[in-house]
């Protein structure tokens, strides 16, 4: 069998299985490998094995909301498998299910010996990225304890408890010790010739803090879940008849947003659903992900914006926090819920470290009222607002230095725009920002954030001096932008202002979200839009993260080549809105179709090879497979272009 891993997910729980189903819990393999629940690992190992041996995969797993594959004894071409197993696999909230058959191909009687080995190492997701980090667990336990249909998994540290069960129907006749902590559940089955025998197996994860899950009783009950959520979600989307491919990407993106929703709280303790980052491993609430997820989709599935507002709003700092970035009005960035953001041992609890989640809150509270006409959840978050532009106008630096305004955070992030990465905010030359950073991506958020916050004030909440302040700062950061930004020997913006305030001079993508946010005029605005359509910044897949020809660019940097769909996503509303039609459908078309070489789903991000060489879009490696803004730009695409 290959290492190949497929995704199955549902919720805040997913599971990674191989070609023939099972996990083998190895670490340092750049993805994570088992059945994941709130940042832990319930199932490190998920073996199966038939009278002693390993099968290999005659029809192997498939990428799909269920995972099923036909598996046979290995053997050469003298001799036909004795059986063949049927295998079917699926997670639901909490759980993971199996459905096993194995059959005979003899015509006389035989028993075949079936064991799957199952353990739960629990493992925090941080413990497993190949970032050369280890994180000492004093005191912690695990237990496993013999059921009469399975076994049952155990951990603890100090207060915190996690536990994963397994159990069977019919029940194993053992369960049988390894020596490696793993247990070993067996059946012997007698069957008749040419007969058939099934297995059940359940697995209930219990994260610290969580109530035991309900566990659905078979795949096959798994899937009309997940086929009655998906239909729902794409029921009423008006998807252009004349144009398959769109469809298709906008019905695909819909069906992953569907699962890819995991629970939060509002203020008052409400429980909600809002949208997840990735999978799979950002299975969690980001700020700044789930407010464009929210904002692409919101024409269209308005559900979205209206529970991730108040679950921001909800977990908004009100205190400063020096470890997690925080500082009061500023909306989170990252929530955790594993064992070692509970202890403290990373910072991402609850983490701030974003310049751009606060504005984004602001422009969605903004377009979701204006789209829907709800001005209740406007006065609702109404403290949570001026919070916001507070944090803009203070903290963020707009009223000091001018701009919103980041530094490195030691413990987590150097840069706090979407292009997170260390090198990602560089010089055409690769060399990096120093001292505080000053986004441009993130000015033109503040500047809508601004207009759209002063039209609430005067329509809403009835604070005709408050919306008058709020839209003379954004004329005002306005004017500072286009002075300090501009670089007019290149016709462009700069990705962002350094500590002492000089232009960080990369061409880079950035300046297609200006045009979203409207915050350029509209001589510079059409100057950038079709600049980005140049063949430097335009792959035929999309526009590039940073134009080739730079030395800092590389088709295979996560920010500094690369091609991101929701930054195009963004980049074709903000062309539209500048009146570039042509090329706000240039870069649709060109989405659709790395979509439509990918099943109709867009990945998290691609390689920026050009298409004049590279026939297909090339995958970028460690890329979220699922991804909730990737999942929502077809639906910014069509609001964009319609159906062209």
């Amino acid at each position: 069998m290959t290492d190949r891993q497929h995704l199955l997910v549902h919720g805040g729980t997913f599971a990674a299985v191989g070609d023939g189903g099972d996990i083998s819990g190895v670490r340092g393999s750049g993805s994570p490998d088992g059945l994941f629940v709130r940042d832990a690992r319930h199932l490190s190992r998920w073996q199966l094995t038939v009278d002693g041996a390993v099968p290999e995969a005659l029809s192997p797993v498939t990428d799909g909301d269920s995972a099923r594959c036909v598996l046979v004894p290995r053997g050469g071409r003298q001799e036909p498998p004795a059986y063949t197993l049927f295998r079917e696999q699926a997670v639901a909230d909490g759980a993971f299910v199996e459905a096993l058959r194995v059959t005979s191909n003899r015509p006389v009687p035989t028993t075949v010996r079936i064991a799957v080995t199952a353990d739960a190492d629990f493992s925090d997701q941080f413990e497993l990225r190949s970032d050369h980090r280890t994180y000492a667990k004093i005191g912690a336990v695990r237990s496993r304890e013999i059921l009469d249909d399975g076994v049952e998994f155990s951990y603890r540290r100090g207060e915190w408890r996690s536990c994963t069960t397994v159990t069977a129907e019919p029940a194993p006749d053992g369960v049988e010790e390894t020596g490696t902590g793993a247990r070993r559940l067996v059946w012997s089955l007698d069957l008749e010739p040419h007969g058939s025998a099934e297995l059940a197996l359940r697995v209930a994860a219990h994260p610290h803090g969580t109530p035991h899950p309900e566990v659905p009783a078979s795949p096959s009950a798994v899937n009309e879940q997940v086929r009655a959520l998906e239909d729902e979600f794409t029921e009423g989307v008006p998807f252009p008849t004349g144009w398959p491919e769109l469809s298709a990407a906008c019905a695909r993106g819909l069906a992953d947003l569907a699962v890819l929703q995991v629970p939060a709280t509002g203020p008052d303790g409400e429980e909600l659903r809002v949208p997840a980052a990735g999978v799979p491993w950002f299975l969690t609430l980001l700020g700044r992900d789930a407010l464009l997820t929210s904002l692409f989709a919101l024409p269209y599935r308005p559900q979205l914006a209206a529970a991730t507002l108040p679950a921001l709003a909800a977990a908004q700092a009100t205190a400063t926090g020096t470890g997690a970035v925080a500082q009061p009005g500023k909306i989170v960035h990252e929530v955790r819920h594993g064992e070692l953001a509970h202890f403290g041992q990373v910072p991402y609890g609850r983490y701030y470290g974003s310049v751009d989640a606060t504005p984004l809150f602001l422009v969605l509270l903004g377009a979701y009222v204006e789209q829907t006409g709800d001005v209740a959840t406007a006065r609702r978050l109404e403290p949570h607002a001026r919070a916001a532009i507070g944090w803009m106008l203070d903290h963020g630096g707009l009223t000091s230095r001018g701009y919103l305004v980041y530094r490195a955070d030691e413990g987590g992030l150097a840069n706090q725009n979407w292009k997170d990465s260390p090198g990602a905010i560089c010089s055409a030359d690769g060399s990096r920002a120093t001292g505080p950073v000053m986004a441009a991506g993130a000015q033109g958020y503040a500047y809508d954030a601004l207009r759209r916050t002063a039209h609430l004030s005067r329509t809403v909440w009835e604070d005709e001096v408050y919306a008058a302040l709020l839209e003379q700062a954004a004329g005002d950061l306005r004017d500072r932008f286009q002075r300090d930004f501009w670089m007019p020997e290149r016709a462009f913006p700069a990705l962002a202002l350094d500590g002492d305030g000089n232009q960080v001079d990369a061409l880079a993508s950035d300046a297609g979200h200006l045009l979203w946010s409207g915050l350029l005029d509209k001589e510079y605005g059409e100057l950038v839009g079709r600049r980005l359509l140049e063949p430097d910044f335009f792959s035929g897949w999309g526009v590039r993260t940073v134009a080739s020809g730079q030395a800092a660019y590389h088709p295979l940097s996560y920010h500094r080549g690369s091609v991101w769909p929701h930054d195009n996503a963004l980049i074709t509303l903000g062309l539209a809105r500048y009146g570039l039609h042509d090329e706000a459908r240039t870069v649709a078309h060109a989405l659709v179709d790395a979509a439509t070489a990918s099943g109709s789903r867009l990945p998290e991000v691609l390689a920026g090879y050009g298409r004049d060489t590279h026939g297909e879009p090339v995958p970028y490696p460690h890329a979220c497979v699922r991804e909730s803004r990737s999942a929502a730009a077809p639906l910014a695409l069509l609001t964009a272009v319609g159906g062209a």
